[in-house]
């Protein structure tokens, strides 16, 4: 470990650093603007310039690693003025934008300017202008402020994957872009604006709405998948107005995937705001005890055998539970959170957790995919596989459809039963898994929503016993979830029992009544002889088929708490209130069993939380993953000779605030529906 003396203090650090890093680590501020702890060194900005004893100019401390008996200075009057000449040049043609600029008040440059610039400028001549580009919808870019950094190039290459963004032509014609105008085909666009420092890039939902110092911040999790990826909502007033990623080194990193940052404006559109009530064969504004009175009737006397209860996929697990208690108490064992009706045990977390971890990806050296499209289902996760893709050159194995995920992968075949020949040995890849140390499988909803999913479960479990998959200290079977009320949901048991009624007999109309808490990807067109009670917060297909609605809160609108595709329990807080009458959702269902003479045993949200944390350790520990046993699963059986298939068709529509959100909407017809045009699918 070299030792060296920054502005005349030793500091030790670990090889490998940079003199910018160690300056950080010995608790010095270096400007930078090109620099990203997370992106390749590019040494474009030339902003972290320092002096180093000995040397014959001064040095690009993000670019030059730390050497034994390096003496380095960070605050000199040649570095001071060596400073201000390099602001001074990125200012030479960059526009006097700040009043109209969407970064006002949260731009490195504006902040660096400031502290390290001059206090006049000397450039008489015209600035240089450029074109502005299209895009896409989600970024609305002003190159003119553009200083070349080049964060955004390396964040599309080495991140994204997609390699959208480049530099075009050199020296003062420079321009930042596409090579060839179109939208940026990343579902990780959004953090592009994050990562430009000065403005150039910027979010087009979000342009001209308003300034940092006008927003509540409130830290919450993103429901759009089962990541549960953290997330800062800004508010100003009742009003949504941007989501940002938290940094969380364990799950997200410091990125956010496009739908949970942009689907927002989808919280506006078609809100259910008031109880209603079906007469007439038409649904009428009601008041809350009108609606608790015509389903009290319902359930008077009602067998509970004749009671069914189903869990939407953004539901929070407080609300679930209230329900799971209410079907306890009217004796139903009619109860299922697996809306699209997956081949998961409950009663085996091993097999329905991510147990690998997120951040375990980062150890694994051999990858099998089986009937997944982690670039849509989790953008996120698929991030972490390219990052240990680039960094460790492991080639995942896929089974299922051929796609693009932006990392090289093994296509082994499109149907199931390839699976059979990884397991008697016969495929190569059986090989590679065999020589891993850690070696991990992912297997998604496409391969389990399938009649022989219980089989393909059995075949996966197989393969982790046979090739090591499962060793002290690691475990490499992972289900990937699509849904952020999913593994919350099997935690606590919301699922029939052995004579209880699963969601495909829900949907089949098997239940006189049926209490639709959030649940909108079934078929309801079967629920016409069924008396439907839907809770929610949009008018999606379930409140469509309702015969009485009751108006629930979005996720930013509640406390509540979701359980991550890996067992992470983390909790949202409200950040705005929930529009019209609409109240959080584990309040109706109290008040409902009140009126039903069913009360549950809790009248606060402490409470509650205090009972949910009796059915789990899960729940009891925010942020810790319970560690599940390793058991037999799956049901052996036939596997079919046909294709996996993921089962998401549009990665920015999958649910009900997704598909009435206009920035969605945007996104599908330019990114989309080219690609089903063009048969790609990446």
């Amino acid at each position: 470990m070299p030792k060296l003396t920054i502005d005349g203090s030793e500091i030790e650090v670990e090889n490998g650093l940079s003199v910018l890093q160690a300056c950080e680590q010995a608790g010095i501020e270096v400007p930078r603007f090109c620099y990203h702890e997370r992106l390749s060194i590019a040494g474009n900005c030339r902003m972290c310039l320092v002096e180093m004893e000995r040397a014959p100019k001064l040095i690009a401390s993000c670019a030059m690693p730390v050497g034994e008996g390096m003496v380095i200075h960070t605050d000199n009057e040649k570095v001071r003025t060596a400073r201000e000449n390099v602001m001074e040049l990125l200012l030479i043609n960059h526009p006097l934008d700040c009043p109209i600029c969407d970064q006002g008040g949260e731009c490195d440059l504006q902040d660096q300017a400031m502290a390290y610039g001059g206090d006049k400028g000397r450039y008489a001549e015209e600035k240089r202008a450029v074109k502005d580009k299209d895009f896409g919808p989600i970024i609305r870019p002003f190159m003119t402020r553009c200083i070349h950094c080049t964060r955004c190039v390396r964040f599309t290459e080495e991140v994204a994957g997609t390699a959208d963004m480049c530099g075009t032509y050199r020296g003062d014609f420079t321009e930042i872009g596409t090579y060839v105008e179109k939208a940026i085909e990343t579902e990780l666009a959004g953090n592009l604006v994050d990562l430009c420092p000065v403005g150039a890039l910027t979010s087009k939902p979000y342009s001209y709405t308003a300034r940092p110092w006008e927003l509540k911040k409130t830290e919450s999790v993103d429901v759009f998948d089962a990541v549960g990826t953290n997330i800062r909502v800004d508010t100003r007033g009742n009003e949504v107005l941007r989501v940002l990623p938290r940094l969380n080194e364990d799950v997200n990193e410091e990125w956010l995937a496009d739908k949970g940052r942009y689907a927002i404006d989808g919280l506006k559109a078609q809100r259910l705001d008031r109880p209603y009530v079906r007469k007439d064969g038409k649904l009428q504004p009601a008041t809350w005890d009108e609606a608790f009175a015509v389903i009290a009737e319902k359930l008077n006397g009602l067998d509970g055998s004749k009671f069914a209860a189903l869990a939407g996929d953004m539901v929070d697990a407080e609300a679930m539970f209230a329900l799971k208690s209410l079907a306890d108490a009217l004796g139903s064992k009619n109860i299922d959170c697996r809306q699209d009706g997956a081949a998961l045990d409950a009663s085996k977390r091993a097999s329905y957790l991510f147990n690998t971890t997120i951040a375990g990806i980062d150890e694994a050296d051999a990858c099998l995919i089986i009937g997944s499209n982690p670039r849509w289902e989790a953008p996120i996760i698929n991030a972490r596989l390219r990052k240990r893709y680039i960094n460790h050159g492991f080639v995942p194995a896929v089974v299922g459809e051929n796609l693009n995920l932006t990392y090289k992968t093994e296509h082994l075949g499109e149907t199931a039963d390839v699976l059979q020949s990884i397991l008697d040995g016969s495929n190569a890849y059986a090989e590679v898994l065999k020589n891993a140390s850690k070696p991990m499988l992912i297997i998604g909803q496409g391969a389990l929503v399938r009649e022989d999913g219980a089989a393909i479960m059995a075949a996966a479990k197989e393969i982790a016993d046979k090739y090591g998959f499962v060793v002290e200290g690691w475990n490499g079977f992972n289900v990937l979830h699509t849904a952020a009320a999913r593994v919350g949901g099997l935690e606590m048991g919301f699922v029939p029992s052995e004579d209880g009624m699963d969601t495909a007999a829900i949907a089949n109309g098997g239940a006189e009544v049926i209490y639709l808490l959030g649940a909108d990807e079934i078929d309801t067109s079967k629920l016409s002889n069924s008396f439907v009670i839907y809770q929610g917060h949009n008018g999606d297909a379930g409140a469509q088929c309702a015969d009485v609605i009751l108006p629930g809160a979005a996720y930013t609108e509640k406390d509540g708490s979701y359980v991550n595709t890996e067992g992470r329990m983390q909790y949202g807080y409200q950040a705005t209130f929930a529009p019209g009458e609409a109240k959080e959702d584990w309040t109706i269902i109290r008040a409902l069993s009140e009126v039903i003479g069913k009360t549950l045993p809790f009248d606060n949200l402490i409470q509650l939380r205090a009972k949910l944390a009796e059915v789990s350790a899960t729940f009891a520990n925010p942020e810790e993953i319970q560690a599940a046993a390793w058991e037999d699963f799956g049901s052996k059986g036939d596997i079919a000779a046909t294709p996996l298939c993921s089962p998401i068709a549009n990665y920015y529509m999958t649910d009900p605030v997704s598909r009435v959100s206009k920035t969605m909407a945007q996104c599908t017809e330019a990114l989309i529906n080219p690609q089903q045009r063009t048969g790609t699918n990446g």
